[in-house]
């Protein structure tokens, strides 16, 4: 038996942080994901300051990270891609703080899947493009 959410359009979207949190999932899909580990090379961890009172108390904590573009094959991002209805997507864009835009990426594995990365700067400059990640 397949669920809904094979038999519908979906996207991809890579988490690196508190997207994989199970008390994240519920609170933004309303259900727990299952996901398979991947990895974005070019980007590293930095470290951001959630100032959102939503935010802090769905994942628990200030304390986030963010992906920046580097453009260094040796930086390397361990992950988990999820498979998202457009509308959990959407959540998920309204989970996410104004210091991260969604942008696609390709993965490791080849995978194109969204991906939340530092907002700050041109997306070209950090060798990601806006749009669907097909």
């Amino acid at each position: 038996m397949h669920s809904a959410v094979s038999t519908m359009h979906t996207e991809h979207l890579f988490s690196y942080g508190t997207l994989q949190l199970e008390p994240v999932q519920v609170a933004t899909f309303g259900r727990l994901l299952e996901g398979v580990r991947d990895v974005l090379r070019g980007f590293e961890l930095v470290s951001l300051t959630i100032e959102d009172a939503k935010v802090v108390a769905i994942s628990g904590t200030a304390q986030h990270t963010m992906a920046r573009f580097t453009g260094r094959a040796s930086d390397v991002l361990p992950g988990t891609v999820f498979v998202l209805t457009p509308q959990e997507l959407a959540s998920a864009d309204r989970y996410e703080v104004p210091a991260v835009m969604r942008v696609a990426v390709v993965l490791e594995s080849g995978l194109r899947a969204w991906a939340y990365v530092d907002a700050s700067g041109d997306p070209a400059s950090r060798g990601v493009a806006r749009g669907r990640p097909r």
